[in-house]
């Protein structure tokens, strides 16, 4: 008889887990919003799925896209200053989450897997963990639900390093060759340039990371989409003005209403399982390793830990599930989730000196710009470039 599995969450790493599961055990997704609310609602965040997620994404027989624009590049800015476009081994591609959570959650229905649509209550877990052989936590950014211990080596912020203003427009040229455009202020904070796919079509994301309380956290108290449009025009005219030449003004809006949001995250990693009414319980994704979105590995690092959930549960598919799959599961994602975290926490500081002197050197050697755009869809080697100074990347 087939184990049971219930996975609390329908985002990125919920998702996966219940395609890579769904052939070898009986998978059940809570969720608190339907496919068509999801699809009809608020933009959720920024992502960008580089190669190893989307190989991932292609072993599991997940829904594809249509990639005839990827992302080939990554465009590297500080201050008003263009310091070079480095090229991605292996392409990449942004889907609007509106679209693809819908789109695998009625692709899963279709393929057997189970969904509940309600909101968990505290006195409700008691009867989840009792009614399946396994409860996997991926909540996300509101979880956790069960109180995973925080690591406090990884863990070293008592409040969110930046205010993240996103939002999907239409009207703006995209850079040549396409790519994701970093652009960087010193002691001010970021904007990430994503052209997304989206049922409107190709757009682009202006995702603004803004350090709290200095120039550019503009947006406070903004609450409507035309409010937003005014906000960012203006921050993008006077903050970013490369960006700004290639907007068309009289075109320049959101795609729809729904299409921005402001959030502020405080990043926080746990230890990804526990023992709950003598039972194990175990997480992933946002839920237990939450980082802050300015390296953009929120939907990777998830994909990534999803495969390692996935790997473990087949390897401890007719044993018993205690603590012992939940420090298999946390030996095999651990050295990954420190070295994306650590280089996600440096990020949010000002920049060590040796690694402006490797963006300086991108700018005259392709090979090394190469190598820099390849530390978001290869985040060791970044690490490696920040902690390891005598590194050539």
């Amino acid at each position: 008889m087939k184990k049971q599995i219930c996975i609390v969450g329908s985002g990125t790493s919920g998702l996966q887990l219940a395609y890579a599961l769904k052939e070898d055990f009986v998978v059940t997704v809570i969720h608190a919003s339907s496919a068509e609310k999801i699809r009809s609602g608020r933009v959720m965040s920024t992502q960008v799925h580089f190669g190893t997620t989307r190989a991932r994404e292609s072993r599991f027989h997940m829904p594809k896209w249509d990639d005839s624009n990827p992302l080939k590049s990554i465009h590297i800015t500080i201050g008003t200053q263009k310091l070079f476009t480095g090229m991605l081994k292996e392409d990449a591609l942004s889907v609007d989450q509106r679209l693809y959570y819908s789109a695998c959650m009625n692709d899963l229905e279709s393929n057997g897997v189970t969904f509940r649509q309600f909101k968990l209550t505290t006195e409700y877990l008691e009867q989840l963990v009792d009614d399946y052989d396994l409860v996997i936590d991926c909540t996300g950014k509101s979880g956790p639900l069960f109180p995973f211990p925080i690591i406090s080596e990884l863990s070293p912020f008592d409040m969110p390093q930046r205010k993240c203003i996103t939002g999907y427009f239409l009207g703006i040229k995209p850079n040549v060759p396409l790519g994701v455009n970093v652009t960087v202020l010193p002691e001010t904070g970021e904007m990430f340039e994503i052209p997304a796919v989206t049922e409107q079509g190709p757009v682009t994301i202006l995702f603004i990371m803004a350090v709290p309380d200095k120039e550019l956290d503009t947006f406070k108290g903004v609450k409507d989409h035309i409010e937003f449009t005014m906000q960012m025009k203006q921050s993008v005219q006077k903050f970013f003005p490369e960006i700004y030449r290639r907007m068309n003004i009289e075109e320049f809006a959101l795609t729809d209403e729904n299409a921005f949001l402001q959030v502020a995250i405080n990043p926080e990693i746990r230890k990804p399982y526990l023992t709950f009414n003598d039972k194990l319980i175990v997480g992933c994704g946002d839920s237990v390793f939450l980082n802050d979105p300015i390296t953009g590995q929120g939907c990777n690092l998830s994909s990534y830990c999803a495969e390692q959930l996935y790997e473990t549960l087949i390897d401890y598919k007719h044993d018993k599930w205690d603590e012992n799959l939940g420090e298999t599961y946390w030996d095999r994602t651990k050295e990954y989730v420190k070295e994306v975290t650590e280089w996600t926490n440096a990020m949010t500081q000002p920049l060590p000196q040796h690694v402006v002197q490797l963006l300086m050197n991108g700018a005259k050697n392709q090979e090394q710009a190469d190598r820099i755009a390849e530390w978001f869809a290869d985040p060791k080697s970044a690490h490696e470039a920040f902690f390891q100074k005598q590194g050539s990347n």
